[in-house]
């Protein structure tokens, strides 16, 4: 039995779907097949029962119980390598990073870069993917730590607040929209609205917003979902419609005289949280991170044009 093994397990044991796992694992399916085969011949029992209602995967009991082993053994050996690197005294090794859309795009890159400056033997890798897909790579152990523009809904994750940003309305400046300095809930209704996708924590707190106002997202007269903030600003930019996003998303059209943002009435301000299994320990290295990248971002955000 190889670590490795043990991991495409694990993350086929928590997605209950082998198609989900090698999306996650950036595996082929058959390669994920192999690796759950290889495992059940070595127990010589069958892991996972494939034949449930509907094609559904389920864990036998076999699974269960290794199912529990995989999350020790995975997190164990996780803290193993961490602590035996930090013995030297320096801040090394792997770092994968996970983030929605929105940081990963606009916020996270040069703090990625200035971070590896400053610790030149750490290894970062980037995961980009909205807040849920996000979760669920932190709760498989595929990456270490997620940063997510919503908060978060696994009891299985720790999810600290990390700083607050703000959704703005974006138009095109000859949009109707954009004469406006401030906009009421209400007033949203009456155009096209280019929408993020489900799942995405911009789409989640646009709908909450909507409900406190006193309306349903149902009103809204969505004419596109887009699952990035970049093409939602390449839409908006043709005039079709308008879209709610983050004010540090626009900065460049914003800039440029492109895109037009304006403040909602009530202001929406959402909080950015960092997610990572609970009870699981965090190393130098990743606290290190967490410290640099919450200062930073507090940084960049607070430096934004109203």
């Amino acid at each position: 039995m190889t670590n490795r093994q043990l991991q495409v397990f694990h993350t086929v044991a928590k997605q209950l779907s082998f198609t989900k796992a090698s999306e996650v694992l950036f595996m082929t399916q058959p390669a994920v097949t192999f690796q759950v085969k290889q495992l059940e011949e070595h127990f010589n029992t069958r892991l996972f029962d494939r034949g449930r209602g509907h094609g559904r995967t389920a864990l036998t009991p076999a699974g269960e119980v290794l199912h529990g082993y995989a999350e020790r053994i995975l997190g164990l050996t996780s803290e193993m390598d961490v602590h035996l690197s930090e013995l030297a005294g320096e801040i090394s090794g792997s770092l994968r990073v996970g983030a929605s859309t929105t940081i990963a795009e606009f916020m996270l890159p040069g703090i990625l870069g200035e971070f590896k400056s400053t610790y030149p033997k750490v290894r970062p890798c980037l995961i980009v993917g909205n807040s849920e897909s996000i979760e669920g790579r932190v709760m498989d152990h595929t990456i270490d730590i997620g940063f997510i523009d919503s908060l978060s809904h696994q009891r299985s994750l720790e999810c600290e607040a990390c700083c607050d940003d703000e959704l703005v309305a974006i138009c095109h400046p000859r949009f109707p929209l954009a004469r406006h300095k401030e906009l009421a809930p209400q007033k949203l209704l009456e155009h096209p609205f280019i929408s993020r996708e489900t799942g995405s924590g911009t789409r989640e707190f646009t709908e909450n917003y909507l409900r406190h106002s006193g309306l349903a997202f149902e009103q809204m007269n969505v004419v596109m979902e887009l699952g990035s903030p970049r093409a939602l600003n390449g839409v908006v930019e043709t005039g079709l419609g308008f879209a709610i996003a983050s004010r540090v998303s626009v900065t460049r059209e914003q800039r440029l005289g492109d895109i037009v943002a304006i403040s909602l009435k009530p202001r929406l301000i959402r909080t950015l949280s960092l997610v990572y299994p609970r009870g699981r320990f965090r190393s130098r290295l990743l606290s290190t991170f967490v410290d640099f990248t919450s200062t930073r971002l507090h940084s960049l955000l607070s430096r934004m044009p109203e």
